[in-house]
């Protein structure tokens, strides 16, 4: 059947019961995400909590692994949770979501680090990792077709797109206890204890958005199709073996979802990363930069969502993939001149060249995250050297290691002689806070923030609209699941292990830059618009139609 302008009844149209159902749907997300990111906004911090010492770089990308571990499992719990939200509710099944996000977060809060229980304590903390992955996975989808469900179909795109700032709001929401935490106590007692009390709030928040969530009715449209006995018996098996489903599914994922997948997390994750650990600045400086950043940026989620509804969403993402293909690594560059000019100098100035060792073989870097020790000397000279934020090159040669600085050779690998090495040579140990731009690092973090808005504010909207109600909430979960989960979730870890490969602090970039035009170009010629696509379970096509489409 033809897509047409929805019909709805008062019920669904109301503007108070609308807003009510913003709110609360919204407010609950806005914690899972806090939850879920307070591991991110902490993530270079626990490395040295919760893996072995001996390799700087190594550490980061452990834990930056370990964030990205959080992900695997969003693919199965939109699974998961999209099959009971489509066979016993929407409300349901996000405050089980809900539940289990809140006690795996509390529970981070009390693990033992490594220095205690060995290498239990990052086992421990991968499995709660994957426990909030199978949580995460099936909170956005429930709460953005529930809200869809009982929006004004002229105006879907505005009403989703407060749901699409819970993510920022949840990292914000992170950042600012974080600062607050480590500005009230030493960084001795944040270190020993003091970043555990993010993860124990959740707690509290837990027990709010429960309250809240609970007053909640289920969604009419959900209500309609299961009094007309026409929902789906199996959501799961009609998803992926009915094949419209399945080519609705991998049509979003690749033409719409991975783009907005590395941008978001780049924008908001990566360049946390690259500023704290790559450029060495302060970390309370930068939370501070990234939270300005965000509240700046944030409403322009709800803007470019209000315009989805007025050009479409199709092109309006695509153009925010392009933008950012254009932009990144421009801004990045941006950010290393103004954040530590010094290094920047200092790079420039300096040669470094690793030979021998097997560097040519030596491509690998899963190694380091489990035995970094045991790894090959090229390996940790790399590793070493890409922590430090150095420049380098590597030439194969029979002979064993050797690390040309300028005009000097060293012998074999010694983290402390290379350091004190490259000291000598002028790389500065921090970031100088004289030669800190904190303005422009704002102005760029902002400019990345912003382009995520633009692809990430309608989404919501264009997910809703790609899949009929008996399906919605298992096809939009795992379509978003799927391209967050796997394609943007590990963009951090991407990122830094193309950097470590390279010797380039901005080779990591070339897989936001390579996944989002490859966005674009199937977006462009497969993805259709539905913009004001009837949401009733009747009218949904999985087929494009001259009605629904506005290419």
């Amino acid at each position: 059947m033809n897509a047409s302008i929805s019909t709805a009844t008062p019920e669904v149209r109301n503007p108070k019961e609308t807003r009510r159902v913003v709110f609360a749907a919204a407010l609950g997300t806005v914690f899972e995400w806090y939850d879920f990111f307070i591991y991110g906004s902490l993530a270079v911090f626990f490395g040295a909590l919760f893996f072995p010492k001996g390799n700087e770089s190594a550490a980061i990308l452990a834990s930056l692994a370990t964030f990205g571990a959080g992900f695997v499992l969003r693919p199965f719990g939109a699974i998961f949770f999209g099959r009971l939200g489509d066979l016993i509710g929407r409300k349901k099944t996000f405050l089980a979501t809900m539940m289990t996000m809140g006690i795996a977060t509390a529970a981070i809060g009390l693990l033992p680090t490594y220095e205690t229980i060995g290498w239990a304590a990052p086992a421990l903390l991968v499995a709660l990792r994957l426990v909030q992955g199978l949580a995460i996975g099936g909170e956005f989808g429930g709460a953005v077709t529930y809200i869809a469900e009982h929006a004004d179909p002229k105006h879907r795109g505005l009403t989703t797109s407060w749901l699409q700032i819970t993510g920022t709001l949840g990292l914000l929401l992170s950042l600012a206890v974080i600062l607050g935490l480590r500005s009230a106590m030493s960084p001795e007692s944040f270190a020993d204890w003091g970043w555990r009390v993010p993860f124990l709030l959740s707690v509290l928040l837990l027990l709010w958005s429960m309250y809240i969530r609970l007053q909640l009715h289920e969604s009419p449209v959900f209500k309609e199709m299961k009094a007309a006995g026409k929902g789906s018996r199996n959501p799961v098996k009609d998803v992926f073996a009915e094949r419209k489903a399945l080519s609705a599914v991998l049509i979003t994922i690749f033409g719409a979802v991975a783009g907005q997948a590395v941008i978001w997390y780049t924008a908001h994750f990566y360049s946390l990363q690259f500023l704290t650990a790559t450029l060495k600045l302060p970390q309370t400086s930068v939370y501070g930069y990234v939270t300005l950043a965000l509240v700046l940026a944030t409403p322009f989620f709800v803007f470019f969502g209000w315009l989805s509804d007025k050009v479409g969403r199709k092109w309006l993402m695509l153009t925010g993939c392009l933008l950012s293909a254009a932009l990144f690594v421009p801004i990045f560059q941006g950010l290393a001149k103004h954040g530590n000019p010094g290094l920047m100098e200092f790079r420039e100035r300096t040669q470094v060249v690793i030979q021998g060792g097997d560097c040519k073989e030596d491509q690998t870097f899963i190694g380091q995250l489990f035995n970094p020790k045991a790894t090959k000397p090229c390996t940790r000279a790399k590793s070493f050297l890409a922590s430090q934020g150095v420049a380098y090159r590597t030439e194969p040669a029979s002979t064993d290691l050797r690390i040309l600085i300028d005009d000097k050779a060293y012998s074999g690998f010694d983290d402390k002689v290379i350091r004190q090495a490259l000291l000598d040579k002028g790389m500065p140990a921090a970031a100088d806070p004289q030669r800190i731009n904190a303005p422009m690092l704002v102005f760029l973090l902002f400019c990345l923030v912003f382009l995520a808005t633009m692809v990430y504010g309608p989404i919501g909207a264009f997910l809703v609209e790609q899949f009929p109600t008996k399906i919605r909430y298992s096809g939009v979960s795992v379509a978003l699941q799927f391209g967050n989960g796997w394609i943007g979730g590990f963009a951090p870890f991407i990122a830094t292990s193309m950097v470590v490969n390279s010797g380039d602090m901005f080779r990591g970039l070339m897989y936001t830059v390579a996944v989002s035009l490859a966005t674009v170009a199937i977006g462009a010629l497969l993805v259709r618009d539905r913009s004001k696509v009837d949401m009733s379970h009747e009218s949904v096509s999985l087929l494009p139609t001259k009605t629904a489409e506005r290419t």
